[in-house]
């Protein structure tokens, strides 16, 4: 078991959601109900599994761990590892997918083809953080397109359709000039290992291109063709549109794993691929990227601030959110790269729980509109309570986890550029504007609409799937070392590893503090 833990761990959901396929007859709420059971408990059973992963896992050893490698086809590998990086977005994966599958315990329509497609993606999404061959990392990556396609197309809303094209065609075109990257990577470098391509050096010669001088050569083009995928999945601006439309059409559970987890597939692709692998494209294009993300910060908070519907604020907060994670990343130091990692698991915490919140109101008025709620708290105390606590916590209160990641990303990027986390900063300041805008709406005032004057506060399920959620947004806000300590050592070998090839190519890397 010890050597095919990892393919255990990724397979689990796969393999139940088959057994779930050929078994499972029926549409009645009998045939429901069972399907719902055996989804919950094979996301529960994985993330047991997993905690094996954690526990066999050590933080001092920086290099890949528990690497399963087997021949494939036509020369490439089936190959996977974690290191101290992959290795939380591992765990978020699996902690998350229970709550995901619990909250949907309202579903009717569909029942046994909705988990199906939640188990598929559980597997293909533990893929895309597992992977160490580039063909098998491509697979899992594209093909957890699939699933969120049929979630959003079948069980959304009135314009689920749209939605879903919209998020098929935005993430599945920013990925076509990343395969035509790999194929260049294989015919220079004659390998799809990530390993063995982590410490290629590619060329990063000048050279003219249809009249343009290209700096850094082929390592710019090619951090620009795995940017154009990774910048679509954050989302980044201002390739982030199809990310309110997939929201606000998405059911409240494929929210969640959407903003919790599909997402980060984008930075963790920053942090596997373009700054390992292309240092010199990723230092040439930092100030693009940091000037991206800053805008990216003030504007959509801006845009935040004049919403009328609930899960397109919160939407539009989250491509807020990872800009703060591309700052941290692209400041390519100790305490940039761990806010960014920091902040990428807190808002898979966070976030996932505020669309849950939105769920819970909109299953019982089936409305998202701000305007059609107020005085909340009269009736639902303790979902008031809960979604004050989430709202503090998104706009970075200490003693949260969302306070950490961003205080460190931003002491990360005051050592390289001093306008830029100036302008960052004002950005935590939006956050409050429109969360606590959004909370007053909703939640304060007298109850004065007589549609509101029945409605029940949060039952005792609904309850019990905040509670994971709310302690780890307070152990991680209280004792972020438990994460800080993981990553600590792989994120420093990252830095010097990006420091040492900037240095072998004449760049020196502390040169771009200076600088500013």
């Amino acid at each position: 078991m010890d050597y095919f833990l990892l393919s255990i761990v990724t397979f689990i959901p796969a393999t139940s959601a088959l057994i779930l396929l050929l078994v499972a007859r029926g549409n009645d709420h009998a045939a429901a109900l069972v399907a719902k059971r055996f989804a919950l408990f094979a996301t529960g059973v994985t993330f047991f599994v997993s905690l094996f992963i954690v526990a066999q896992f050590d933080p001092e050893n920086t290099s890949f761990q528990m690497v399963e490698e087997t021949d494939w086809i036509m020369g490439f590998k089936y190959k996977l590892g974690v290191d101290g990086i992959s290795i939380l977005f591992v765990m978020l994966t699996t902690f998350m997918m229970p709550l995901v599958i619990w909250a949907s315990w309202g579903v009717e329509a569909r029942v046994k083809e909705y988990m199906i497609s939640f188990l598929l993606l559980e597997t293909l999404m533990l893929g895309v953080f597992m992977a160490l061959d580039l063909v098998l990392f491509y697979l899992f990556f594209e093909a957890g397109l699939i699933p969120m396609f049929l979630i959003i197309g079948i069980w959304g809303g009135a314009n689920r359709v749209y939605a879903s094209f919209k998020f098929f065609l935005y993430t599945l075109l920013g990925s076509v000039l990343m395969l035509i990257a790999m194929v260049v990577m294989y015919a220079e470098s004659g390998t799809t290992d990530i390993q063995a391509l982590m410490s290629h050096q590619f060329s990063y010669n000048n050279f003219g291109l249809f009249g343009f001088q290209i700096l850094g050569g082929t390592q710019t083009l090619l951090f620009l063709a795995f940017f154009a995928s990774f910048a679509v999945k954050m989302p980044m601006w201002p390739v982030h549109t199809w990310l309110p439309d997939a929201h606000v059409q998405a059911p409240t559970a494929g929210s969640v794993v959407l903003a919790a987890i599909l997402l980060k597939m984008g930075g963790y692709g920053f942090l596997r691929f373009s700054l390992p692998m292309f240092p010199v494209g990723s230092y040439i294009m930092t100030d693009f990227v940091l000037w991206l993300s800053v805008i990216a910060i003030v504007y959509t908070s801006l845009v935040a601030l004049v919403q009328s519907d609930m899960k397109k604020l919160i939407a539009y907060s989250s491509v807020a959110h990872m800009g703060y994670v591309t700052i941290g990343i692209f400041a390519a130091n100790q305490q940039g790269i761990d806010g960014a990692i920091f902040q990428m698991l807190s808002h898979g915490f966070i976030s996932g729980a505020l669309f849950l919140c939105v769920g819970i109101i909109y299953d019982r008025m089936h409305t998202r509109e701000i305007d059609a709620y107020g005085g909340l708290v009269n009736r639902m105390p303790a979902y008031a309570l809960i979604f004050m606590f989430f709202t503090m916590a998104n706009v970075g209160l200490p003693g949260t986890s969302g306070f950490v990641g961003e205080f460190l990303t931003l002491v990360g990027i005051f050592k390289v550029n001093t306008w830029i986390a100036l302008l960052a900063t004002s950005g935590v300041v939006l956050s409050a504007a429109y969360a606590l805008w959004l909370y007053r709406r909703v939640m304060m005032g007298d109850l004065i609409k007589e549609a509101l004057r029945t409605i029940q506060d949060m039952s005792l399920r609904e309850r019990a799937v905040f509670a994971p959620l709310i302690g780890m947004t307070l152990l991680l806000g209280v004792y972020p070392v438990l994460v800080l300590d993981l990553i600590g050592p792989s994120v420093q070998t990252l830095v010097e590893n990006y420091n040492s090839a900037l240095s072998i190519a004449g760049i020196n890397g502390d040169a771009m503090i200076a600088s500013h």
